[in-house]
Formats: C-alpha cells, structure tokens, sequence
C-alpha cells in the first residue's frame, strides 16, 4: 500500500530554465555557458565550440522579432510621448533622436531574444533538444 503521508517531491530539474534565459540572453550556450551561441549577428551555430551540445534544431522563426518590436514599442511609445509633452522639441529632432533609439535598442534586443527563444527550447527539450536520448 501507498504511504499517502510522504511528501511530494518534484524531480531534479536538469536544465534549469532561469540559467538557460540568462546564458541565452547573454549569448552563450545554455548547456555549458561557455561557447557562443550564434555566430555572426543572428546566425545559430550548429553545435557549441566548447562542449559540442547539438544546437542545429534549435527554430526560433519569428519569436525573437515580436518580442522586440513588443518591448521596443512599449519603451520608446510612452517616451516619446512624454517628451513632446514636456519640452515639445521641433518634430525633425523628436523624429530623429527617437528614429536612432528605436533602430539601436532593436539591434540590440534582437539577437537576445534569439538567444533566449533557443535557451527556453534547449531547457524544456524542444525541437530536438535530448528528446528520447539520456544526457551523458
């Protein structure tokens, strides 16, 4: 019979979600934290340099796109509006200050979020990740 009594215990998470954001966002490989994972501006690289983790399955397709355009959008949106609320400044300056900031915080974002996309799928085994294969 069945001790309903023992507590409950989840099993050990081997690929923690949390690190594999922070590795992906930081560009690095969400196994060893170590190699780089694109080579180029947004180019995956197929296997990590240092550890060899398979990465060709990896499909972040449009993801790292709309969350760019989402925070972009939500940052320089309400600035934007604020600045020309207070100071109004001549419209060819507000247009291009703010033309800049959009194209430099998107370049920015951009590969980080494709680095992220990849970590969350390397860490829940999407795509290929370790799917049916034990990790050595």
């Amino acid at each position: 019979m069945q001790d309903l009594t023992a507590p409950i215990t989840a099993p050990e998470d081997d690929r923690p979600l949390g690190r594999a954001l922070r590795r992906g966002f930081a560009g690095r490989c969400p196994n060893c934290g170590e190699g780089r994972l694109l080579q180029g501006y947004l180019r995956l690289r197929p296997a990590c340099p240092v550890c060899g983790e398979d990465l060709s399955h990896a499909r972040a397709d449009d993801g790292p796109a709309y969350l760019t355009i989402l925070i972009v959008g939500h940052l320089v949106a309400p600035t934007i509006l604020a600045v020309f609320v207070h100071w109004r400044p001549a419209p060819l300056v507000l247009m291009s200050i703010f033309a800049t900031a959009t194209v430099a915080l998107s370049l920015a974002l951009l590969p980080r979020f494709k680095g992220m996309l990849v970590g969350i799928q390397w860490s829940r085994r999407m795509h290929g990740f370790g799917a049916g294969v034990a990790d050595d």
